[in-house]
Formats: C-alpha cells, structure tokens, sequence
C-alpha cells in the first residue's frame, strides 16, 4: 500500500509539471495565428535577426569547441595543483544569472587595459556584433566544456598510453586516437553551444546592447517588441526559438545517450 501511495505521488507530480510545461510551449504555437507569423517571420526585422543570431552562432560554436576540447581534455588527462579549483572557476559561469555574466564582461572589455589595448588594433566589443559573439562564448563554452570533459573521461587513458607505445607522439594520439573515439561528445558539445548561443540574452543585452537591426538577435527581438507591445513579432520569434531549441535537444539526445554527463 505503501508503496503505491509513493508511486502515486511521484507519478502525479511529474505529469502536472510536464503537462503545465507542455500547456505552455503549446500556448506559445497555437495562440498567434498561423497568417500572422508567416507576415511576422518574412518580415525584414525578423530575417535580419535570424541572418545575425546563425551568424554569431557559427563563429561562436567554432570558437567555443577549440576552448572545450582544449580544456576538456587538460580536465581529464592531467592533474595539478588547483585542478579543482579550474573546474569550479568553467562551471560557475552556468550558476551565474545571464545578466551577471554580461555585467562582468562589460567591465572586462569597457574598461582599461584591456578596452585600450583592443581599441588600439581597432577591435570593438561593447555595444558591437563583436560583443555578441563574446557574449556568446563565454555564455556557451562552460556547457560545452562540462560535455566534452565528460566525453573524455569516458574514454581509457590506456588507449592513447597504446598509441604512444607504438610510436605516435602525444599530439598524433589525441588528434588520431583520442578525438575520434570522443566524437559523440563532441557533436552533443557542439549541438548545447550551438543552443546556448541562439538563446543567449541577458549577457548579449548588457555586452552588445539591443539596439534595433544592429545588435538585434532572436531573444532581443522578442525583448524589444514585447516592449513594443507587438506580440505578433514577440510570439513569433519565441515559435522560431523553441523549434531550434527543439532540434538541438532531440540532436543532442540521439548523440549523448551513450555518454555519461
């Protein structure tokens, strides 16, 4: 009886949960009509805001598989003093509300040294396309760095100890043994970049900005027209995010389930 009653309970709450969370995304899909969002999707705020949310997104994933890989692989081959400390210094990031994060960059690169030094070569990053693709990064690369650690882990040091026996150096083992056995965790790295970057908000409002059809990603233009109060192009661009937030998890489930997170 006892055990029924546990059952029942956990059953119960988990089916009000994902009902309501489904309810919701339905919400978001069925409410706007469908004439609408076609109008709202082919306009040229919308285009525009979907042509630079792929692109920061590209450059961005690109940039955060070379720091996962790099750092993945010293988190899981090596030991150091203050090993767990580097661990804890890449995660905290995801603990860190968006905004925070993006409060932190803007010191980072609005103020001197580094603001002089970057001005000096004529790079931009505040309130810049530049300073979307950072936001991006540092918002995306400890998700991508704790799935491609794991990857790593998952595969026996003794492979690569074999490779090296027979000659290859440490560089060719990696490039040859090492990254291709660990190539699920990479494309599941890949995949939750690629989602963090197109969902990306708070750190992009404050490094970036939000200005309109210039540092207008997908999550700005819902922002901006919510306060607008133009809920066709708000909905709209919430439709488009949890179809590409849709793809990525269904991507990332059929590459990951066989790598222990």
């Amino acid at each position: 009886m006892g055990n029924r009653i546990f059952k029942a309970i956990l059953a119960g709450v988990t089916v009000v949960f994902v009902g309501m969370l489904l309810w919701a995304m339905l919400s978001l899909i069925f409410m706007p009509s469908w004439a609408e969002v076609v109008e709202s999707a082919l306009s040229e705020e919308m285009l525009y805001s979907i042509w630079l949310s792929l692109t920061t997104s590209a450059i961005s994933v690109a940039v955060v598989m070379f720091l996962a890989v790099s750092i993945g692989y010293v988190l899981a081959r090596f030991r150091f003093p203050g090993h767990q400390l580097l661990r804890t210094v890449v995660d905290l990031p995801m603990a860190f509300p968006e905004l925070v994060l993006g409060l932190c960059l803007l010191l980072l690169f609005g103020q001197e040294p580094l603001a002089g030094w970057l001005k000096q070569i004529g790079i931009d990053i505040v309130f810049s396309k530049n300073g979307i693709v950072i936001a991006q990064i540092f918002t995306a690369a400890p998700y991508a760095t704790r799935v491609v650690y794991a990857a790593f882990c998952s595969i026996n040091p003794r492979y690569e100890m074999v490779a090296r026996s027979l000659g290859c150096g440490q560089w060719t083992a990696f490039w040859k043994v090492t990254l291709p056995m660990a190539k699920g965790g990479l494309f599941a790295g890949a995949v939750i970049a690629f989602s963090r970057c197109m969902g990306c908000f708070g750190t992009v409002l404050i490094l970036a900005g939000g200005t309109r059809m210039f540092t207008e990603t997908l999550p700005i233009t819902l922002y901006l027209n919510i306060s607008y109060g133009n809920l066709g192009m708000a909905m709209t661009s919430g439709i488009i995010l949890i179809l590409i937030s849709l793809g990525a998890i269904v991507t990332f489930e059929v590459l990951t389930h066989e790598v222990v997170l």
